[in-house]
């Protein structure tokens, strides 16, 4: 009796197992196809601006390409060492990755910081969203995959104006390139998120810009080699999710695979993660 008894009690413990895996199974579809639900709707307000998008996008990096790149490049010889790990690479080819990365940075984070700020301090739909019967996950999700489409849309217009001037197809078309540009504007636009959720008005998403955005456009790797600072100063340097996203982005475009800094990837990664937890938990106790 008793070892049928245990046998009964094991068979159930199994069944229940067995169901509650499926429901976790189940629970994953859920969140991902309500993540899709929530960057559809983004998306169609998106698809009529495509245009002006790429472009807003584009203007910053062109600037700092004609005046830095070409500007200032013109009197940095290449072969003089910019940075000791790309002797053979022009000033203007050395920035190009950063422009990439900062144009990235720039519109997933602030495209999608301002279409929260939108609905949630203009348009009043923002409450309806919050009332909807999906996971808090799939909100913040959803906004992240309008927030990487953004700032894939201007970081790819920077990239074809990269390969217009160094007649470099593969360094800027190659799937690694893709891959950190894909993380970096997930970091981005999940710093947005969180950042749409907070302010109070859109003088407060200024602060956000002037304090964190611009310093790190400057300070990202993005105009210099970080390897070259004294040790204070490196620590700082690659404090800023930017620096690594660059700094990756470059030996995508120009090194060899088996010196890509690997770890850059974990980095961007790890912080895509993070904010992904922090932006589902502001959705599940925010208040509007």
């Amino acid at each position: 009796m008793t070892a049928q008894t245990n046998a009964k009690t094991a068979a159930q413990t199994a069944a229940q197992n067995a169901a509650l895996a499926r429901t976790q199974r189940l629970s994953l579809g859920h969140i991902w196809r309500d993540s899709l639900t929530v960057f559809w709707g983004d998306w169609l307000d998106l698809r009529s601006r495509i245009t002006q998008v790429a472009a807003s996008g584009l203007i910053s990096p062109l600037i700092y390409i004609v005046a830095f790149g070409l500007g200032l490049g013109s009197s940095i010889n290449g072969s003089g060492g910019i940075s000791p790990e790309y002797p053979n690479i022009s000033y203007l080819e050395f920035i190009l990755p950063g422009m990439a990365a900062l144009s990235a940075m720039a519109i997933s984070f602030g495209g999608t910081t301002f279409s929260i700020c939108g609905e949630r301090l203009f348009s009043k739909t923002f409450e309806e969203m919050l009332l909807l019967p999906v996971h808090p996950l799939s909100l913040h999700i959803g906004k992240i995959m309008a927030g990487i489409l953004r700032g894939l849309m201007t970081s790819g217009s920077v990239a074809l104006v990269a390969i217009l001037f160094t007649q470099r197809l593969w360094s800027f078309l190659n799937p690694l390139f893709w891959l950190v540009l894909v993380l970096n504007c997930a970091v981005f636009a999940g710093i947005g998120v969180i950042a749409g959720l907070r302010v109070k008005s859109l003088e407060s998403v200024g602060l956000y810009n002037n304090f964190l955005i611009v310093p790190m456009s400057f300070l990202g790797a993005t105009f210099f080699d970080p390897s070259t600072l004294p040790g204070i100063l490196k620590g700082v340097v690659y404090c800023l999710p930017l620096t690594y996203a660059t700094t990756a982005l470059r030996a995508a475009a120009y090194r060899p695979l088996a010196d890509f800094p690997w770890l850059n990837l974990l980095v961007l990664g790890g912080l895509a993660l993070l904010l992904c937890w922090a932006g589902a938990y502001q959705f599940s106790h925010q208040q509007d």
